[in-house]
């Protein structure tokens, strides 16, 4: 399942397990917060009625957006300004739309593959150099 949220301005299309980066948004690494603002919904082709219907996300971090230089020139009088900004942002994790939960294959996805360890009988013991013959002045 699918849906366009509004926030920050902006319009997002997203689905359960997306990570997006909004407008900053209050909040901690780890909260839950719930995007109200849903504009469709649908699975597929098909629409489904977005009223009422919430979008529950998680906040991943609050960081910085990419620099955008600012530059003011103007000819022939000398006139140079350089400035920089860096918007603030949030990473978002979608963890549901209405009462969908994710799916398992997403949440199988995140956790991290442990493998077995290889038994220390396999590994060869590196051979033993015999030491130089000395050289001798004859």
């Amino acid at each position: 399942m699918f849906a366009i949220v509004r926030t920050g301005g902006k319009q997002y299309r997203v689905a359960a397990g997306d990570k997006i980066a909004v407008e900053k948004i209050a909040g901690n690494a780890g909260d839950s917060i719930s995007l109200g603002d849903v504009l469709l919904a649908g699975e597929g082709s098909e629409l489904k009625a977005a009223k009422d219907l919430t979008v529950s996300a998680e906040i991943i971090a609050q960081a910085k957006s990419e620099k955008v230089i600012v530059f003011k020139k103007r000819r022939r009088h000398n006139y140079r300004r350089r400035n920089g900004h860096r918007q603030q942002m949030t990473i978002l994790k979608i963890t549901a739309i209405g009462n969908e939960k994710p799916k398992a294959a997403a949440k199988k996805a995140e956790e991290p593959k442990v493998e077995a360890a290889k038994p220390a009988a396999e590994k060869k013991p590196a051979a033993a150099k015999k030491p130089a013959a000395k050289k001798t002045d004859a």
